[in-house]
């Protein structure tokens, strides 16, 4: 489990809304908003090239502090707005929570290390679940959660929600049950489509000795 450094960005109140919010992405701005509980929507604008380079090492289950006129406000990204050929952020949401409430969140899953089994017995690793939903207090909530792999040494041997364990400060929501990676066989579907493929790409070679063979006969 990672807790991310403490994230700041400097925000400034925004009368501009609608289409003129253009002007402000040319002059360097990145347009945004702060929502949430018993927090009225504000929008603002970031330094858009600072903000973007802050923003794109951030997860959803990140905590980034918003500086607005003095007050520090802790936040979640809620959305990304993204020019569809550029890439560039266009807009941001981020929604402000409190301290001292526990919030749930989806924390997304990492998978650290080598599985043995894929190795040592052509297993195939098979991924479940990419993100478990916990509870915790927003100053507990990790960036991420690191599964490692490297005890997987048989095939059907797998990690479950179950298996990972979090700090006490953080409550698992997903189901135990869930099943989160898992070392299998390669399924005969595909081994028969690889079998066929091999056989196509070796019958022209067949037919191909077939012909020398009857032209070597009537010589």
């Amino acid at each position: 489990m990672e807790i991310m450094e403490k994230v700041v960005i400097k925000a400034e109140r925004r009368q501009v809304t609608g289409k003129k919010v253009r002007a402000l992405r040319r002059q360097g701005k990145l347009p945004a908003v702060l929502y949430g509980h018993r927090f009225e929507p504000t929008p603002v604008t970031l330094d858009k090239k600072s903000a973007s380079r802050i923003l794109h090492h951030v997860t959803s289950s990140s905590l980034v502090t918003i500086e607005l006129d003095g007050t520090e406000h802790a936040t979640l990204v809620r959305d990304k707005q993204r020019d569809f050929i550029l890439g560039d952020l266009l807009h941001v949401d981020f929604m402000v929570v409190s301290m001292t409430e526990t919030l749930r969140a989806m924390v997304g899953i990492e998978i650290s290390g080598n599985a043995p089994a894929v190795k040592d017995h052509n297993g195939v690793l098979i991924t479940g679940l990419t993100e478990l939903e916990v509870e915790c207090l927003p100053q507990d909530l990790p960036e991420r959660i690191v599964v490692d792999i490297s005890n997987l040494k048989e095939i059907g041997d797998g990690i479950h929600v179950r298996d990972i364990h979090l700090s006490d400060k953080v409550r698992v929501l997903s189901d135990p049950e869930e099943m989160v990676v898992i070392i299998t066989t390669m399924a005969p579907e595909v081994v028969e489509e690889e079998v066929l493929v091999e056989e196509a790409a070796e019958e022209p070679k067949v037919i191909e000795r077939g012909k020398r063979e009857e032209k070597e006969g009537e010589e």
